[in-house]
C-alpha cells in the first residue's frame, strides 16, 4: 500500500531561491492563462507581458503575432529623493523565491541611497479567481527616518504600438473609480488592450498624486511620506488587463474589473488565488522512488502548464505558454499542433474547462480551416500550421514551408477533440463541437490520399522530421490518420449519423511502410543515416497514438529507434517521450537514463523552466522556455504512457491496458485526483502490476 501524507500528496517541491543577477537565464514567469508576465530579478523594473488574444504585426516578419503589452506592475522608489531608476547599480542582495503551491513569486533586494538603506520585498501573482487581474505588493523598511517615495507604474516604454486613450478620471463620477486606464493599440492596429490601475498604501499616512497630464505616457501613481525605521510601508498594485477580443472597449471593461478587485481587496484575492491553486494541486503527480530533483521538475511542468491555461483564455496557449523574452525570434505566439498533441491530453485531467478553451479557439477557427482545405484542393477542414492568436488563420512566416507540407497538424487537433469528448463524457460537446472537427478532418484525410496498387497513400507529406524534400507515406501521419478515422467513425455511431463508407475504406487501406524486418519505417525509402533519420516519429504512432501494430512490429520498431536515441536527443519535443518508449520495451535502466537525457537535461535550474533545446545541442541559439511540447510530452508520458492508460468512450475502468513498467527505482506513479466524466478519480500505477488502477477518489 502506498503511504504518503495528504500534505505531501498535494504540495509541490519549490525550485531553490535564485540569488543575484540572472546572467543570461530567463526571468521568472508568472501567469494565469489569460495574462503572462516576465518578472525581472529587480521586479520594479518593467519586464514583459503577453495577453491571450492581443496581437499585432511582427516588427520584422510583418505577420500577425502575439504582441507585448504595457507592463502592468512596474514601479520605483526614492530615498531622500534619490530614485532607484536613476541609481539601479546600487541594488544588492537580489533574491527571488517561487512558491509553486500558491503561484506567488517573492523578490527581495536592498537599495542604498541618500545615506539610507532600504530592505525591499515584492510579492507578485496573477489571479486565477479573477483572471483579468494581476497583483503586486511592495514592502519597504528603512534603517533610519527618511523621505520615502513609492511609485506604481503601467509602463509602455520600448513597446511598439501607441496609446489611443488614457484617462485618470471616470466620466460622470465625482471621484475616479481607479487611478487611471489606458487603451493600447498594437503595431499594425490589429487589436487593442485595455489596462486599469488601482493602488493603496498601508503602514503610514502619505501624500498621493496621480500623473494626470501625460496623455500618451504611462499610468503613474506616487506616494510620498516620512518613513520611520520601525515601520514597514506597503504599496499594493492591482491592475486589470483585457484584450479587445474579449471586449470592444477593453479599457472601460478593465476599469470595471479593477473596481471589483479593489472592492474585494488584496488579501481576499490572494486567498482565493491560493484556494484555486490548492484545487489544481489535488492532482499532483507523485512519483514514488524518484529522485527529489526529478520530482521537482515534474512539479514544475505541472505548474507551468496550469499557469498558462485558463477557461477565460480566448486564444488557447502558445508553444511557450504566455511567456516571451526579448531574444525569442520565432513561433511568434502562434498556436501550433504541439499544444493539441501534448498539452490538451494531460490538461484534461487537471482543468478540463481550460482544455475546452483551447479547443474553443480551434472551433472559432473552423471557417479558416475550411478555407485552407479548399485552397489546397481538399475536402473537409485543414487547420493552420501556425494559427494566428487573434484571427486563427494561417500565419506562418515567409513562404510557409511547414504550412505547405506538414500535413499531420490537423490530425492532432481532431484527436484532442475526441479525447475531450471521451474524458469528459460531454455528449453535447461531441455532437456540436467534436463532430464538425472529427468529420471535417476525416473528409480531409480521404481527399489527401492517392490510390495506388499498394493501397491509399499520402504523398509528399513532411512528418516531424522537418526535411527540405517531403517524403511519401510519413508513418507518423499515416498512423495518426488511421486513429482519427476510427474515432470519427465511432463519433458518427455515437451521434446517430450515417458513416461515410470512404472513412472505413481509408482506415483499412492506408499504406504504412513496414520493412522486411518488421520495423515501421519513418517513410518510403527511409534510411537511418539520412538527415534527421534518428527522429523516432514511428514510436509516437505507438504512443501516444496507440496504433495497433502487431507484437513483432511493435517490438522491432521500439528496439530499432531506441538504439538511435543518442543521435536525436537534445532536439525538442519527442525526447520527452523516450522514457515511455523505453519502458514499453521493458528496459527500466534505459527508461531512467532517458528521463535524464531526454527531459531533465533540458532544465534551466532558475525556476525549473524546461528549455526548447538542450543547451549542448548545435541548434540551441537562445534560452527559450518553458517549452510546452517538452513539458507536455513528459506529463503525457507519465499520465497515460507509463500507466498504460488508453482513453476511449468506454468504461474508464477498462482504460488501463498494459502491464506497468517504470524507470529503475520508481516504484509507483500516484495521482490523487484526475477528472474523468465529471467525477474525481484516483490513478495509481505500481511497477510490476498487470494494470494501473483508475478508481473513484475517496
Amino acid at each position: 500500500m502506498l503511504r504518503v501524507s495528504a500534505s505531501e500528496a498535494t504540495t509541490p517541491i519549490n525550485p531553490p531561491p535564485a540569488r543575484g543577477p540572472r546572467n543570461g537565464d530567463l526571468p521568472a514567469y508568472v501567469g494565469n492563462g489569460l495574462i503572462g508576465l516576465r518578472v525581472r530579478e529587480q521586479p520594479l523594473q518593467a519586464g514583459m507581458m503577453i495577453v491571450s488574444g492581443f496581437a499585432g504585426e511582427h516588427p520584422e516578419r510583418r505577420i500577425e503575432a502575439a504582441a507585448p503589452a504595457p507592463y502592468p506592475l512596474a514601479g520605483d522608489l526614492a530615498l531622500n529623493n534619490v530614485w532607484l531608476s536613476d541609481q539601479p547599480s546600487v541594488v544588492s542582495n537580489l533574491v527571488q523565491a517561487y512558491d509553486f503551491a500558491t503561484g506567488e513569486l517573492t523578490s527581495a533586494f536592498r537599495y542604498e541611497a541618500g545615506g539610507v538603506i532600504a530592505e525591499v520585498e515584492v510579492l507578485t501573482f496573477a489571479s486565477r479567481s479573477a483572471p483579468s487581474i494581476v497583483l503586486q505588493e511592495t514592502s519597504v523598511r528603512v534603517d533610519q527616518p527618511c523621505e520615502l517615495a513609492l511609485r506604481a507604474v503601467v509602463e509602455m516604454g520600448g513597446l511598439r504600438g501607441r496609446v489611443i486613450r488614457r484617462r485618470t478620471d471616470t466620466p460622470g463620477e465625482p471621484e475616479p473609480v481607479c487611478d487611471g486606464s489606458i487603451l493600447w493599440e498594437s503595431e499594425g492596429g490589429l487589436s487593442t488592450c485595455g489596462s486599469a490601475l488601482a493602488t493603496e498604501l498601508t503602514g503610514e499616512e502619505a501624500e498621493r498624486s496621480v500623473q494626470t497630464w501625460d496623455v500618451s505616457g504611462p499610468l503613474r501613481t506616487e506616494y510620498r511620506l516620512r518613513a520611520r525605521a520601525d515601520r514597514t510601508v506597503k504599496l499594493r498594485q492591482l491592475v486589470a488587463i483585457l484584450p479587445s477580443v474579449l471586449h470592444d472597449r477593453p479599457d472601460e471593461e478593465a476599469v470595471r474589473r479593477v473596481a471589483r478587485a479593489k472592492a474585494s481587496g488584496f488579501e481576499t484575492l490572494r486567498r482565493r488565488n491560493r484556494e484555486a491553486w490548492a484545487e489544481i494541486w489535488k492532482g499532483r503527480i507523485v512519483v514514488h522512488g524518484a529522485e527529489p530533483e526529478h520530482q521537482a521538475m515534474i512539479d514544475a511542468a505541472v505548474f507551468y502548464l496550469n499557469c498558462s491555461t485558463h477557461k477565460a483564455s480566448p486564444s488557447a496557449t502558445s508553444i511557450f505558454g504566455l511567456a516571451t523574452w526579448h531574444d525569442y525570434n520565432y513561433y511568434f505566439g502562434h498556436v501550433m499542433w504541439d499544444v493539441d498533441a501534448f498539452c490538451v491530453p494531460p490538461l484534461l485531467f487537471f482543468q478540463s474547462d481550460a482544455a475546452r478553451a483551447i479547443l474553443d479557439f480551434r472551433t472559432r477557427g473552423l471557417p479558416a480551416a475550411r478555407s485552407i482545405a479548399r485552397l489546397s484542393g481538399r475536402d473537409g477542414v485543414q487547420f493552420p500550421w501556425e494559427a494566428a492568436p487573434l484571427s486563427g488563420q494561417e500565419a506562418s512566416p515567409g513562404g510557409g514551408d511547414g504550412a505547405a507540407h506538414e500535413d499531420h497538424g490537423s490530425l492532432h487537433t481532431a484527436r484532442a477533440f475526441g479525447l475531450y469528448a471521451d474524458v469528459t463524457g460531454d455528449e453535447a460537446f461531441l455532437r456540436e463541437d467534436a463532430w464538425p472537427v472529427l468529420s471535417g478532418v476525416a473528409d480531409w484525410i480521404v481527399s489527401r490520399t492517392t490510390r495506388t496498387k499498394r493501397g491509399l497513400e499520402i504523398l509528399r507529406a513532411t512528418g516531424p522530421a522537418e526535411v527540405p524534400e517531403p517524403p511519401d507515406n510519413d508513418a507518423f501521419t499515416i498512423m495518426a490518420a488511421i486513429q482519427v478515422l476510427r474515432r470519427a467513425i465511432r463519433a458518427a455511431e455515437q451521434t446517430g449519423r450515417a458513416v461515410p463508407p470512404e472513412w472505413a475504406i481509408a482506415a483499412e487501406d492506408l499504406y504504412l511502410p513496414v520493412r522486411a524486418d518488421g520495423v515501421i519505417a519513418a517513410h518510403d525509402g527511409f534510411r537511418v543515416s539520412e538527415p534527421k533519420g534518428a527522429t523516432p516519429s514511428p514510436l509516437a504512432g505507438l504512443f501516444p497514438y496507440d496504433h495497433p501494430a502487431s507484437e513483432r512490429e511493435r517490438r522491432n520498431t521500439l528496439d530499432f529507434y531506441l538504439k538511435h536515441w543518442a543521435e536525436y536527443v537534445g532536439a525538442p519535443m519527442f525526447p520527452a517521450l523516450y522514457t515511455t518508449w523505453a519502458a514499453m520495451a521493458g528496459d527500466r535502466d534505459l527508461a531512467l537514463k532517458l528521463f535524464e537525457e531526454g527531459y531533465a537535461a533540458y532544465d534551466q535550474a532558475r525556476f525549473h523552466q524546461c528549455l526548447e533545446y538542450r543547451p549542448d545541442h548545435p541548434d540551441s541559439q537562445v534560452k527559450a522556455g518553458p517549452f510546452f511540447a517538452n513539458l507536455g510530452g513528459m506529463l503525457l508520458g507519465l499520465m497515460l504512457g507509463l500507466t498504460g492508460v488508453v482513453v476511449d468512450d468506454g468504461d474508464p475502468g477498462t482504460w488501463p491496458r498494459r502491464p506497468v513498467v517504470l524507470p529503475r527505482g520508481w516504484t509507483a506513479i500516484e495521482i490523487g485526483r484526475v477528472w474523468v466524466r465529471g467525477r474525481p478519480m484516483r490513478l495509481v500505477a505500481r511497477h510490476g502490476a498487470d494494470r494501473a488502477e483508475l478508481t473513484p477518489a475517496a
